[in-house]
C-alpha cells in the first residue's frame, strides 16, 4: 500500500529525522506507527545515521503491530522487523539475528539492559507509551537511564504523558535531556513547581501544582514535544480504525488450529447452508475471544490473549472512557471479571440510567451488546472510544453501532480500535466487513475458503508423511 503522508505525518517524520531526542505527543489513532517506521528507515537506509534501533512496548503491541504496519507500506519493505519476546533462549536468538528494528516489551528493559552490560548495541530507542516510565522509582526506568549516555537518539510516543498530574513528566522528560529542562532529580522538580496537597503531621500523600507552574513547565519542554490533538485535524477522517493485532501464544494457537481442521475438514464446502456456517463461525469466534462453550453451554476458557491486549489498550487510553462491544456472553463476564480489579468505573449498558451515566462522564468503561445499542441510542457526549473485542458479522449492526459515539454533537475524532487474532477468524469478518457484501454470502465463502485452506494443508501433511 503506497503512504501518503498527512501534513501533520510530514512534520512528525521530519522531527524525528532532525532531533536527536524528541517526544511525540499524538492522540491514538493519529499514525505514530508508521510516522516512527517512516523516519526510521530514512534514518538507516537514505542518510546512514541509524544503525540498529529498538523499540520498546506493551507487550501485545511488541508482538504485532509494529512489524504489521511495516509489512503493510510499500516504503518499508527494506526494514527488517525482529519480536525479542517467548523464553530468554528465544530471545538471546532474536537479538541475534540480523535486522533494523528489534522489539521487547517493557517489562524485558532491565534483563536486555543487563544482557549486554556494557556492550550496549542500540543508536536509537523508541518508547511506545511513553507513561510506562513515569515513575523514576521503576526498574524498567533506571535500567534505561543506565544506558542512556550509549543512546544517539530517542522518540517517545504517548497521547498522554501526564496521566496522574504534571508530576508524571520529570521521569519521562529526563529520558529524553538528561535534566536539562526539568532538572537533574525528582525532588528538586518538586520543589520548585509543587507544594503538599494531601498530607497528616509527617507524612505526604500528593502534591498539586503551583500557581503558573503548567505554563512554566511547557515552556521548559516545549522545544522537545510535539502535542497533536486528533480533533485538531480536521484532514482526518470522522472516524479513524485502529487495528490491533493479537497473537495467540503456542498453545492456544494449536488448540485454534486443532479446533479449525477438525471442524472444517468435517463439512463438504458444497453442501454448507447459512445455520452450519453460523455454527462453525461462532465457535472459531469463541475461540478467538478466549472461551468456547462445550455442548451444555458450560463456559471452557481456553486463552487470556485478547484479554491481556484489551487491557494494555484500556491502560494506554489513560482514563479516556470507552464504549467496549462483546459478543458472546462468556465475554462479558470475562472481561466483567478483570475490570473489577483495576478501579474503573465499569457497566454494563441495560436501560436509560445507564446511558444518562455515560453521557454524565460517570462511567469509564460501558459494556455493550450490539444488537442492544445499535439503534436509538445518543452516547456522542459520554467519549470517542470504541472498542470492538468481539466481532461479528452483520455489517448493519457494524456500522449502527458504531453510529452511538459518531453522531451530530459529537466534538472529537471517533477512533475504532478492533482487536483481531491474526490468522483467526477475526480476519475473515473484518475482510467481509470491508467489502460490504451481504452476511450470509460473505460468512459461506470465507468458510470455503477456510476448507480448501484447511484442506490443502492436510493433504501437504499427509504427504510429507
Amino acid at each position: 500500500m503506497k503512504y501518503i503522508p498527512h501534513p501533520y505525518q510530514k512534520y512528525c517524520i521530519e522531527r524525528v529525522i532532525h532531533d536527536p531526542a524528541v517526544a511525540l505527543l499524538l492522540d491514538m489513532g493519529l499514525g505514530k506507527t508508521v510516522i516512527c517506521l517512516t523516519a526510521v528507515n530514512d534514518l538507516i537506509y537514505n542518510r546512514f545515521a541509524v544503525g540498529r534501533v529498538l523499540i520498546i512496548a506493551p507487550k501485545r503491541v511488541a508482538e504485532g503491530t509494529w512489524s504489521r504496519e511495516a509489512e503493510k507500506w510499500d516504503h518499508l519493505k527494506n526494514l527488517r522487523v525482529i519480536t525479542v519476546l517467548g523464553t530468554e533462549k528465544q530471545r538471546i536468538r532474536s537479538l541475534n539475528m540480523p535486522g533494523d528494528i528489534w522489539i521487547i516489551n517493557r517489562e524485558n528493559v532491565p534483563w536486555i539492559t543487563d544482557y549486554y552490560a556494557q556492550e550496549w548495541p542500540f543508536d536509537m530507542v523508541i518508547i511506545d507509551e511513553a507513561t510506562s516510565f513515569k515513575s523514576s522509582q521503576s526498574k524498567r526506568w533506571k535500567a534505561l537511564r543506565r544506558v542512556r549516555p550509549k543512546i544517539s537518539r530517542i522518540v517517545e510516543l504517548t497521547g498522554t504523558p501526564a496521566p496522574n498530574g504534571l508530576i508524571d513528566l520529570w521521569a519521562q522528560i529526563f529520558l529524553l535531556d538528561g535534566g536539562q529542562r526539568l532538572g537533574k532529580t525528582i525532588g528538586g522538580f518538586r520543589e520548585r513547581y509543587f507544594e503538599a496537597d494531601k498530607r497528616n503531621a509527617t507524612q505526604i500523600f500528593s502534591y498539586k501544582p503551583k500557581e503558573e507552574a503548567e505554563n512554566a513547565i511547557k515552556q521548559l519542554i516545549g522545544d522537545i514535544c510535539v502535542s497533536m490533538k486528533a480533533e485538531d485535524y480536521l484532514q482526518l477522517p470522522d472516524v479513524v480504525i485502529d487495528d490491533i493485532t493479537v497473537i495467540l501464544d503456542a498453545k492456544s494457537q494449536k488448540r485454534y488450529t486443532e479446533l479449525e481442521r477438525e471442524m472444517l475438514l468435517q463439512v463438504d464446502d458444497t453442501i454448507i447452508d447459512a445455520a452450519g456456517a453460523a455454527a462453525l463461525s461462532n465457535k472459531l469466534l469463541q475461540l478467538c475471544n478466549g472461551a468456547v462453550y462445550d455442548s451444555e453451554r458450560n463456559t471452557v476458557d481456553i486463552h487470556s490473549c485478547k484479554i491481556e491486549a484489551f487491557l494494555e489498550l484500556v491502560e494506554q487510553l489513560n482514563g479516556q472512557p470507552a464504549l467496549v462491544f462483546y459478543n458472546f456472553q462468556h465475554d462479558l463476564a470475562r472481561l466483567e471479571e478483570v475490570l473489577a480489579k483495576t478501579g474503573l468505573r465499569v457497566r454494563k449498558l441495560s436501560g436509560p440510567q445507564d446511558e444518562a451515566a455515560w453521557n454524565d462522564r460517570q462511567i469509564d468503561i460501558l459494556l455493550a451488546h450490539p444488537a442492544s445499542c445499535a439503534y436509538g441510542l445518543n452516547l456522542q457526549d459520554g467519549g470517542n472510544h470504541v472498542v470492538w473485542f468481539g466481532l461479528n458479522w452483520s455489517l448493519e449492526l457494524y456500522q449502527q453501532a458504531n453510529k452511538r459515539l459518531h453522531r451530530q454533537g459529537q466534538t472529537q475524532k471517533v477512533i475504532i480500535h478492533r482487536l483481531i487474532v491474526r490468522g483467526g477468524r477475526d480476519e475473515d469478518v473484518i475482510s467481509a466487513l470491508q467489502d460490504k457484501g451481504d452476511t450470509q454470502e460473505a460468512l459461506i465463502e470465507s468458510l470455503k475458503a477456510r476448507i480448501a485452506a484447511v484442506k490443502g494443508e492436510n493433504q501437504k501433511l499427509q504427504e510429507g508423511r
